[in-house]
């Protein structure tokens, strides 16, 4: 047995919500409590929990449940427990897997410590494959509940006292262990592990980690990518990211719903121009999921286009660097059920190659479907280098009055082998084609003036 632990919070941590809701309509539903009857003041709580994270009143409502619980028979709540470990597991933050997952690599036990009751939450943490559990426990006499709590509270100080308890029974010093919370409440217990982790920290304990130089992590979102209240830049920019706001564009878009309301999606586009990303955003916008966008560094550095691109979460690729972080972080957010953006050619050919009918694409896209089991659904460009010519260094804003016309069609989800890349490739390269209006399936002896403008600015 591993002779370390990591000691993990549930609501706000673990998950990205309260779970009261979820348990209270699990009573509910088993017939401990009645059908549309919840505990005294529980919407008030969530909706502070939810926010601004745990405080002195709501902890008291929640200390108050105990009594609220009497007479209740042990053997219905634990029945409820199991009932809500489907409501449970669909609120956990979408990165914490990813987190669990390492830290049972690096050979530590996972203990799940929560001040919910043991009975209601053990099932979840079974589940989730957790080692134990350090919770809240009833106390009970002839298999109902007393209305007392079994050798205290587990919040604060308390759920510190519980920690040590368990550690010393399991042999383990808290100096080679981890701890993860949301809550100021939780400081005695973060600072008496050797690693303490503010996930998803609630003002208070912002303050303090930054004071103390501790860890602060999000498992709810990629790395890097803020959120105010919930929201995330692509909930901010969304209601300006329309059709309208590109006066200099006219665009024509179609088969928005060919992508997938859930689940890891890789938007695989062709790459004509850096307005290509203006065109994607407005994909990303109509189909309501944030999105994160694998391209190459230079788009990230183009005017404009850039800050969308960083703003939704963008995974830039220095090319040449032989670094794998990038594909490492989509298929990170693709493993976390998000969608990412990619352009499997790489970058905008150039000369000769960028008037070629056949579309070339390296095999990234098709190897983060193979390990990540992402659906890919290709997306076909066209006319967005009649805005932004890969010659200029701006989009060509002039072009109010006559705006050239930019095709955007999203085609359905490919059937892939997943075990042969280059195959996968090439029928992605060819769904994109397919989508391209006839034109760009014939060939054509580009002019001086054609070639020049595929080119970059000298």
């Amino acid at each position: 047995m591993a002779k370390s632990a990591v000691f993990i919070d549930l609501d706000r941590t673990l998950l990205c919500h309260a779970s009261g809701q979820a348990l209270n309509q699990a009573l509910m539903d088993e017939g401990v409590l009645p059908q549309g009857r919840s505990l005294p003041g529980d919407k008030i709580l969530y909706a502070i929990n939810d926010r601004l994270g745990e405080n002195l009143v709501s902890m008291g409502l929640v200390r108050a449940a105990a009594r609220v619980a009497k007479g209740w028979r042990q053997d219905h709540v634990q029945a409820a427990g199991r009932r809500a470990v489907p409501a449970l597991t669909a609120l956990v933050a979408p990165f914490a897997p990813q987190y669990l997952a390492a830290f049972r690599e690096g050979g530590h036990q996972l203990v799940l410590s929560t001040t919910t009751p043991v009975d209601m939450i053990a099932p979840f943490a079974e589940a989730l494959g957790f080692d134990a559990v350090i919770a809240t426990t009833y106390e009970t006499k002839g298999g109902r509940y007393t209305g007392r709590l079994y050798e205290g509270f587990v919040w604060g100080t308390g759920k510190l006292r519980a920690v040590r308890e368990w550690a010393d029974g399991q042999d383990i010093d808290l100096t080679d262990c981890h701890a993860c919370s949301d809550s100021v409440f939780d400081v005695p217990l973060l600072a008496s592990v050797g690693w303490p982790h503010a996930v998803n920290p609630d003002p208070s304990l912002t303050l303090i980690a930054t004071a103390r130089r501790w860890p602060k992590e999000y498992w709810d979102r990629p790395p890097g990518v803020p959120s105010v209240v919930g929201l995330e830049p692509y909930h901010m920019i969304r209601p300006f990211v329309r059709p309208t706001s590109f006066p200099y564009a006219r665009f024509d878009m179609a088969g928005l719903e060919n992508v997938p309301a859930r689940g890891p999606v890789l938007l695989a586009a062709n790459h004509r121009s850096y307005f290509d990303v203006a065109a994607l955003a407005l994909v990303a916008a109509a189909i309501g999921r944030p999105v994160r966008f694998l391209a190459k560094l230079e788009i990230f550095d183009a005017p404009v286009v850039g800050a969308i691109a960083k703003a939704i979460g963008g995974i830039a690729v220095n090319r040449g660097s032989g670094s794998s972080s990038p594909l490492r972080a989509a298929e990170s957010a693709l493993k976390a059920g998000e969608v990412v953006v990619v352009l499997p050619q790489g970058t905008i050919p150039r000369g000769q190659a960028f008037f070629d009918v056949e579309l070339h694409g390296k095999t990234g896209t098709a190897r983060l479907a193979a390990t990540t089991g992402a659906v890919v659904v290709p997306i076909g460009l066209w006319g967005t280098e009649k805005v932004w010519p890969r010659s200029s260094r701006l989009p060509d804003v002039t072009l109010v009055r006559h705006p050239p016309a930019v095709t955007i069609r999203v085609g359905k989800p490919l059937p892939l082998s997943l075990t042969d890349a280059v195959t996968d490739t090439a029928t992605i390269m060819s769904a994109i084609s397919a989508l391209l209006p006839a034109e760009s399936r014939v060939r054509h002896e580009p002019t001086a003036e054609e070639l020049a403008r595929s080119k970059p600015p000298t």
